[in-house]
């Protein structure tokens, strides 16, 4: 569902919108024009020194109880990578180096009818300070060996599923 869905009115003024899903222009006093966006995500594949992968167990849904790299999503003007060292602390109480660029997939978040449209950013990233703590939206933070991650049946977006294979592709796990 994009995220104009069901907008009639301009919330700024009350006037009528003409909306065709990807824009809907204001016809009111103000002529404001909305765009339908992707809502930006970012996702750290943290590694320790054993070459492990810390995943985090969702607390809420969706996807309540899967696996997922830590991360979400970005504050209104905020950089990407600041964004993922925030997130990261939110989630894990870790500061972290972010590494590499692992790449960038489309997603949805939530139920297929009320899903919004996600982009979801990956980094490597390794451990700079801290200890693993589940915190935020997080049940568990668990270390897996590249051959022991969760099967995609247990993984919580389709991006997942995606960005863990571009990391063992690039070499940058057994």
């Amino acid at each position: 569902m994009a995220i104009l869905h069901g907008w009639r009115t301009c919330p700024r003024c009350e006037g009528r919108l003409e909306n065709d899903g990807a824009q809907a222009i204001c016809h009111g006093r103000c002529r404001s024009v909305y765009y339908a966006n992707s809502a930006p995500c970012v996702s750290g594949l943290v590694e320790d020194a054993e070459g492990r992968l810390l995943l985090a167990r969702r607390a809420v849904e969706p996807y309540l109880g899967l696996w997922d790299p830590p991360g979400g999503f970005l504050e209104e003007g905020e950089h990407p990578v600041e964004g993922l060292r925030r997130e990261l602390l939110e989630e894990t109480g870790l500061e972290a180096e972010i590494g590499s660029f692992v790449g960038a997939w489309m997603d949805v978040y939530g139920e297929a009818d009320e899903a919004a449209a996600t982009l979801n950013l990956y980094w490597s990233a390794t451990v700079a300070d801290g200890d693993p703590q589940a915190a935020d939206d997080v049940a568990e933070l668990r270390w897996f060996a590249a051959d022991a991650l969760p099967a995609g049946g247990e993984l919580a977006f389709t991006t997942v599923k995606h960005a863990l294979a571009a990391w063992r592709r690039r070499g940058l796990a057994p």
